[in-house]
């Protein structure tokens, strides 16, 4: 069972098992992952999120779905939106959750059959990238799936709070974190997620073409950008 994130959703969803999701990570001990967050209704998603969704316009791709919550309140105030993650079993849930239009694919193997006018990502889900290379990767592929005047929103934050606010000069980017994820006493494979400074995030999106607009921001560090291509 390498899908754990999927696993511990779709266990939570039909009510097969009350393990708990905890998340590993290079910096410090597991913490537990309340799998109820990826269910969230309307009523309860935070400020950021319902700015995010305000701003989707036209035909939607949600990148990273999870459960679906996002792409199923955009789908139920009649947006023409796409739900698309990686995980099979996130998948079959969301299916079964009532959304209509999904992609079972890795976003970086996506074929640019279809334009979208609004790419979508919430909770961090810019940290697929991964890296700092790996963001100009994604912005690149951004451009290939995005039609003209269309816009690409994300959050993310800057966690130089964990290193009280002094983040190593030297070594990788203090934003790329290993973590794996364990669920019934098993552990998947290790990988890269991206958190991301809003000073780093603009100059990397402009040298890629991208103009950067910020639309929220939280005492925390969180915030929330809209980008469209220059």
């Amino acid at each position: 069972m390498k899908d754990m994130l999927g696993q511990a959703i779709a266990d939570y969803y039909h009510k097969t098992s009350a393990g708990s999701l905890w998340v590993h990570n290079k910096y410090g001990p597991k913490e537990k992952m309340p799998v109820e967050i990826y269910f969230r209704n309307a009523d309860d998603m935070p400020e950021l999120e319902w700015i995010a969704l305000q701003r989707c316009r036209g035909r939607i791709l949600d990148i990273g779905a999870g459960a679906g919550s996002h792409a199923l309140f955009l789908q139920k105030t009649g947006m023409n939106v796409t739900a698309l993650d990686i995980s099979p079993l996130n998948a079959k849930v969301m299916k079964e959750r009532g959304i209509r239009d999904i992609l079972c694919q890795d976003f970086f193997t996506l074929k640019a059959h279809k334009k979208y006018d609004c790419l979508l990502l919430l909770m961090n889900g810019i940290g697929l990238a991964g890296t700092l290379d790996g963001l100009h990767t994604f912005f690149q592929k951004t451009r290939r799936l995005l039609r003209p005047g269309g816009r690409l929103i994300f959050d993310s934050s800057d966690i130089a709070y964990l290193y009280r606010g002094k983040p190593p000069g030297e070594g990788p980017y203090y934003g790329e974190v290993r973590y794996r994820y364990e669920y019934r006493r098993m552990h998947g494979e290790w990988f890269n997620w991206l958190f991301i400074d809003r000073r780093t995030l603009t100059r990397i999106a402009g040298k890629e073409g991208w103009n950067v607009k910020l639309l929220y921001k939280d005492p925390f560090a969180q915030y929330l950008v809209e980008c469209t291509m220059t």
